[in-house]
């Protein structure tokens, strides 16, 4: 863990630089472009686990998610979607935090600005896809982006105070 430390903090804000451009250029695709249901159609024909997907329901953004509703391969692509959102937006938030926790010195304000500038980002992120066409800007998707952040921030924030003492 020591060796985490002693890496050039300078190292994670560019990681956190490198996830934002990978979301801009993702973000700049629409939907219909990099939708992943050829994919799924092609490799889980069989459809695995549908029966027990098939009673889970539910509401997100006002639209309901469901097999019956939306199909099973865009329903099974929701949740890859809503988990690359997390994932992303925790990989953000935990560099930022590593990036400034030695700058700052202070865990609450490090917490606090990773967390800020992660969630600042996943509202820019959302305008910038409603400003390209074709994608679905949702409000939902920057609370969905500030949580991972806020886990990845934490669970980091935990782990190191742990391997410190």
């Amino acid at each position: 863990m020591k060796k985490i430390l002693k890496v050039n903090p300078n190292t994670f804000l560019l990681l956190a630089l490198l996830v934002m451009l990978i979301l801009f250029v993702s973000s700049s695709m629409t939907y219909k472009q990099q939708t992943s249901v050829p994919f799924l159609e092609k490799y889980l024909s069989f459809k695995p686990f549908k029966n027990e997907l098939a009673n889970v329901s539910f509401i997100y953004a006002s639209e309901k998610i469901s097999i019956s509703q939306i199909g099973y391969f865009k329903f099974i692509e929701f949740f890859i979607r809503k988990g690359a959102h997390f994932f992303f937006y925790l990989l953000i938030g935990t560099f930022f935090y590593m990036g400034l926790i030695k700058r700052l010195k202070n865990k609450f304000l490090t917490i606090m600005i990773a967390w800020l500038s992660t969630v600042g980002y996943a509202a820019l992120d959302e305008f910038h896809e409603m400003i390209t066409g074709g994608r679905t800007p949702l409000f939902q998707d920057v609370i969905l982006d500030g949580v991972g952040a806020m886990v990845g921030i934490l669970c980091l924030g935990i782990f190191l105070g742990k391997k410190l003492k």
